[in-house]
């Protein structure tokens, strides 16, 4: 039994999807089919029933996914160690980023850890919001940028962006001459907003749910600019942040919500009783946050 079998076997149960796995692992998917038969056959059972179209744990499977996250740790836990003594970091950095991530700062934090260390290999993932916090509580990743709507009290927060909602529509729209409106004012259009499972949406979807309304949300979309071009043509009042709404200012006007305070945000997240690579990596983004203002960003919270 290797340690690459573990960490293949993890990545399946993860990713529930043997091409996902091998993608993330970096070696062709018969790669990671080999190994695991392999690992089934040392272990004298199916770890994995491959009869549906997602892969799924059998009860082996589930019993033994612990202990190989258990093994896989602490085998990072002695590299870490060693680490320590010599002030050398190595192994690997897994970072998760919403999807369209287009902050650059976040790139430039990459970068200059990857230049400081090269010896740590850097895997980049892209989730929406829920699925990356729940993959950093469950180890899949070793911290991640991610939009939210509270910081959760169970992990480690970096906040780089805290903004209010904003509704953005074109200049003819019948709203645009309010400068303020309510949330039951947007009840009576459609909305145009990031789908759920992001920061943003969550934040909005609170702010109605606190007032009792139940907002129609027309269309949907994960980045953006797709939501400013949607609204921009008419199609309903795009529900951003102030920043977003600010890149569009040329076709859209922000209206401030007024009965909604809550800000979205942005922010790095990461569990405690990480090791010295994320510690790294969290002084890196740091200092690249602090050299563009965090209303710059155009991210999704």
């Amino acid at each position: 039994m290797e340690l690459r079998q573990l960490e293949y076997f993890v990545a399946v149960a993860e990713e529930r999807n043997f091409t996902r796995a091998a993608e993330r692992v970096h070696i062709s998917q018969s790669g990671v089919s080999a190994q695991i038969r392999q690992l089934e056959r040392e272990l004298g059972a199916e770890l994995f029933d491959r009869s549906a179209r997602s892969v799924t744990l059998t009860v082996a499977g589930k019993a033994a996914l612990g202990h190989a996250r258990a093994a896989l740790a602490a085998a990072g836990a002695l590299g870490q160690a060693v680490g320590e003594v010599t002030g050398l970091i190595r192994g690997r950095l897994t970072v998760g980023m919403v999807v369209g991530c287009t902050v650059t700062p976040l790139f430039d934090a990459l970068a200059a850890f990857h230049g400081a260390h090269p010896g740590v290999e850097i895997a980049l993932l892209e989730d929406n919001s829920d699925r990356l916090v729940d993959g950093v509580r469950s180890g899949a990743l070793d911290l991640a940028l991610a939009g939210l709507a509270a910081v959760p009290d169970d992990l480690e927060t970096l906040t780089l962006v805290s903004e209010r909602l904003v509704a953005a529509v074109p200049p003819d729209h019948p709203l645009a001459s309010r400068g303020v409106v309510t949330l039951r004012d947007l009840g009576s259009h459609p909305i145009v907003c990031m789908p759920a499972g992001t920061g943003l949406r969550a934040v909005f979807d609170r702010a109605c749910a606190a007032r009792d309304l139940q907002p129609v949300i027309a269309l949907q979309a994960g980045a953006a600019g797709a939501v400013a071009d949607l609204a921009a043509r008419g199609l309903g009042v795009a529900v951003l942040s102030e920043s977003m709404a600010a890149a569009h200012r040329d076709r859209l006007i922000a209206l401030t919500i007024a009965d909604a305070e809550s800000p979205a945000l942005l922010a790095l997240v990461w569990r405690g009783g990480h090791g010295p690579a994320v510690r790294e990596f969290v002084r890196q983004a740091r200092r690249a946050f602090a050299v563009v203002p965090a209303r710059k960003s155009q991210e999704t919270p």
